[in-house]
């Protein structure tokens, strides 16, 4: 979990760090998520001597940003949490604005608009991590889709009849070319039960024949999903992010050949790294809260 206080002007006052603790379960994470919260606000009542002007959160899986409940996460195994309510109470603050969004809409937000899709009108945001998110970038804004859903690929079939994944469904996306997913198979394949996605990319680099081999299958997986995507939303610029992005070239050079190599009628997007690293969906929580703040000043 990340954390931060940010100020009027957008700058970062105070950052935090802490585990999520989901070997606990999703009642542990639920409430390290409210203690982190309302240390926060300790950290702003003793620093600045002011209760937060509004609230920002960012999580994973399907959002109901109007109810402020967390609807769903395979990764955390939470269902309909109403984590705003939770908050306004722990945070003892009835009156303080709460938004509620989604992890990787609310860092392809801060992308969109701070970071490597500044000033783009339609972007796709791609986040490899412990699974696979999009966010629909539109004109300064991200589309959460009718039912908090939107930018769900991850979930997208690209092996059908394949592995089973936690959302119910065979061959999702982010079974195969997640960070989570790349790690495994480098494990299996180099019999080192600890090693991860990093590793994997270290050893594409020095050229081991296993390591290609595992980056090769993540790397088709990976372009499939993406056509797809490209197919559908026509972005102008694809921006990927994530751990297991952070392989930059070794990554991105093979993927925008996958990806070219497989369209026939589309275009071809402009494919670059995100430029906010990890701290981009903390950085979208906190934008989530000031244009939350300025439309509640607005409508009155």
């Amino acid at each position: 979990m990340k954390a931060a206080l940010m100020g009027a002007d957008r700058a970062l006052l105070h950052e935090a760090r802490r585990p999520t603790g989901r070997e606990g379960g999703p009642e542990a994470v639920v409430d390290n998520v409210l203690s982190f919260a309302a240390d926060l606000r300790e950290t702003g009542l003793r620093r600045y001597g002011a209760e937060p002007a509004a609230v920002g959160v960012a999580v994973p899986g399907i959002v109901d940003g109007a109810t402020g409940t967390a609807v769903y996460s395979a990764n955390l195994g939470w269902r309909d949490v109403p984590l705003r309510d939770l908050l306004v109470k722990r945070l003892d603050a009835p009156a303080t604005p709460v938004a509620l969004g989604h992890d990787v809409r609310t860092g392809g937000l801060a992308e969109g608009r701070i970071g490597a899709g500044a000033g783009t009108d339609r972007f796709l945001f791609v986040a490899l991590g412990t699974g696979i998110a999009g966010a629909i970038g539109i004109d300064g804004r991200v589309e959460p889709g009718a039912h908090g859903g939107a930018g769900e690929i991850g979930h997208v079939t690209v092996r059908p009849g394949g592995s089973e994944c936690r959302c119910g469904r065979r061959g999702c996306l982010e079974l195969y070319a997640s960070a989570a997913a790349v790690g495994r198979a480098w494990a299996a394949a180099c019999g080192d039960p600890e090693a991860t996605a990093a590793d994997a990319a270290g050893a594409v680099e020095a050229g081991d024949p296993r390591a290609l081999a595992v980056w090769s299958d993540a790397l088709d997986a990976l372009a499939e999903g993406l056509v797809t995507a490209v197919t559908l939303l026509d972005p102008r610029v694809l921006i990927v992010g994530g751990g297991l992005a952070e392989a930059g070239e070794t990554l991105l050079a093979p993927l925008r050949e996958a990806v070219r190599a497989r369209l026939t009628f589309q275009q071809f997007p402009t494919i670059v790294p995100a430029a906010l690293g990890d701290a981009a969906g903390c950085l979208g929580a906190g934008l989530l809260a000031w244009d939350l703040l300025s439309a509640e000043v607005s409508s009155r």
